[in-house]
């Protein structure tokens, strides 16, 4: 795609990926950007590069507006591989010699990537610099999501170079957000919940320093998807309720099963917390990737896990599950297990002692059910559906 011009004289320079399908254990199903901004002033600026793969696509989507020689200087507001892989590519067309502005950290971390004498120029939070016409301060986001993270502000125009923070992986024609329109939201609340969720209390941080420096936000450029120039307030207040992690009277009864006995409890559960005006569907793991489940878990108040024992131990799939939510540390929930079993039986108590670990609130020490689950067995199953339901917010 040519590039776009989102103010007068930035421009999008990025490239689409519209066929990656998984991003480091992430569904992304609509594939994602890359994206990176040309700043046209008396010192010509590029921020952030592409994916390795991607970095002729970007030079030539430069060139379609400057020679990329004349880039006076280059700014890395992230180095994780999606953003820097395409950086010694750049470098070698810009010139070796040009300054590369980053993070204390980013230097760490891109001279570990690609052991290049770069000149480097690290930036303290709050540094400034001159383009010309237009004023950069640097602010340093740290642990949003690495530890090199910084966003890039331009003075006076309110224009927000935000690294990872903002974005969604959405690939689409669109630039900007009145173009999708509520339909990327979505894409935004699943990037938050598989990304940014274990760093929500920051965020929080984060929102209130910008509100104590009085910056005007007037467009948002993140390094995936669209770009919030409509109303980017919209997407800072959805993060600010997605980190304050408040309970809704919603459940998510995730599970996997081997012979459906414990997806006959599953949806026993999921149908007792309809009835008691919850809102809860049951999901199950092999047909429910679980970056979109744990989407699902970012507002839910309850999070009920089955598993059935296999060899004395958790199913695979809620295994993977389980580990994968604990990295993302969710809080304030409910949390109770149930599964069938055989002859042994500690699926249940597994369970239950990986949602202890992570904080939850466990209602109960939950459900076992030895083979196939009679009506008596669904009535428990049941019961401990109404006791969450008695727990959640009105």
């Amino acid at each position: 795609m040519k590039p776009v011009e989102i103010a007068e004289g930035i421009y999008w320079v990025g490239v689409i990926d519209w066929n990656i399908r998984d991003f480091h254990g992430y569904s992304t199903y609509q594939g994602s950007t890359y994206n990176a901004y040309l700043i046209m002033d008396d010192k010509i600026t590029l921020i952030d590069t592409v994916k390795k793969p991607f970095a002729d696509e970007l030079l030539a989507n430069i060139g379609e507006i400057v020679d990329p020689k004349k880039i006076d200087y280059v700014i890395s507001n992230h180095t994780e591989m999606d953003h820097s892989g395409g950086l010694p590519r750049v470098m070698h067309k810009v010139g070796e010699d040009k300054p590369l502005y980053c993070s204390k950290m980013g230097q760490k971390n891109l001279s570990r990537h690609f052991a290049q004498a770069w000149n480097y120029r690290p930036v303290e939070d709050g540094g400034q610099l001159n383009l010309g016409k237009r004023t950069l301060t640097f602010m340093e986001t740290r642990m949003l999501h690495w530890p090199d993270s910084m966003f890039t502000y331009v003075n006076g125009e309110g224009i927000l170079f935000s690294s990872d923070g903002f974005g969604q992986h959405y690939a689409g024609l669109e630039r900007f957000d009145d173009q999708v329109g509520e339909a990327i939201m979505p894409h935004a609340k699943k990037y938050f919940a598989n990304i940014l969720l274990l760093y929500a209390p920051l965020i929080l941080k984060l929102v209130d320093k910008v509100t104590e420096m009085g910056l005007s936000i007037r467009m948002i450029c993140p390094d995936h998807g669209i770009i919030w120039r409509t109303d980017p307030s919209k997407i800072i207040k959805a993060y600010v309720d997605w980190s304050e992690q408040k309970p809704r009277r919603k459940a998510v009864v995730v599970y996997d099963t081997m012979w459906h006995s414990t997806e006959a409890m599953a949806e026993a559960i999921a149908n007792a917390l309809g009835e008691e005006g919850v809102d809860a569907r049951p999901l199950q793991l092999r047909t429910n990737h679980r970056s979109n489940v744990i989407t699902e878990v970012l507002d839910a108040g309850a999070v009920v896990v089955g598993s059935p024992t296999l060899n004395n131990g958790l199913f695979p799939t809620v295994s993977d599950f389980l580990t994968y939510m604990k990295g993302l540390k969710p809080k304030n929930k409910i949390g109770a297990a149930f599964g069938s079993y055989g002859w042994s039986g500690e699926a249940v108590k597994l369970v239950t002692k990986e949602l202890e670990e992570m904080g939850f609130s466990i209602i109960e020490p939950g459900v076992r059910v030895q083979y196939v689950p009679d009506d008596k067995a669904l009535d428990a199953c049941r019961e401990l559906a109404k006791k969450i339901a008695a727990a959640l917010p009105k």
